[in-house]
């Protein structure tokens, strides 16, 4: 969890550094309506990174260091279950379809909803059935 929070953490305060840069580029009334969009994104990036990287930071001061984060650790330390791992699925496909045509609602009106919530439906009943025969249909 070490090195995955101070990558998060130097990505953030790279992106606020930028912003701030951003910032001052702005000052010039030139760039005003460029650089005002783009301080804002960069701070969105800022608090994105932050946020994950402030919680892997908490989160490793807190729990016994893992094999991953000692660096005279051998290979042998860090063998052992990786997990359980999801079969693959149609469904997650159907159901990013189904949001798709949702949001293309706003663009080509609510004809184009009823189709989406149709698909989605049928991606969770999908899933559902799925779920409880162990595999895939």
């Amino acid at each position: 969890m070490k090195i995955e929070s101070r990558v998060l953490l130097i990505i953030s305060a790279f992106c606020a550094v930028m912003a701030v840069v951003f910032w001052a580029i702005g000052l010039n009334r030139v760039y005003v309506d460029m650089t005002s969009g783009g301080t804002i994104m960069l701070g969105a990036v800022c608090l994105l990174g932050l946020l994950p990287g402030g919680y892997y930071f908490w989160w490793s001061r807190r729990m016994t260091p893992r094999a991953e984060d000692d660096p005279n650790a051998t290979q042998a330390q860090g063998a052992g279950v990786v997990g359980v791992f999801p079969g693959n699925s149609i469904w997650p496909f159907v159901l990013g379809m189904a949001a798709l045509l949702v949001a293309l609602s706003l663009v080509f009106g609510f004809w184009t909803a009823i189709f989406g919530f149709t698909l989605a439906i049928s991606a969770v009943v999908g899933v559902i059935i799925e779920s409880r025969r162990g595999g895939v249909l």
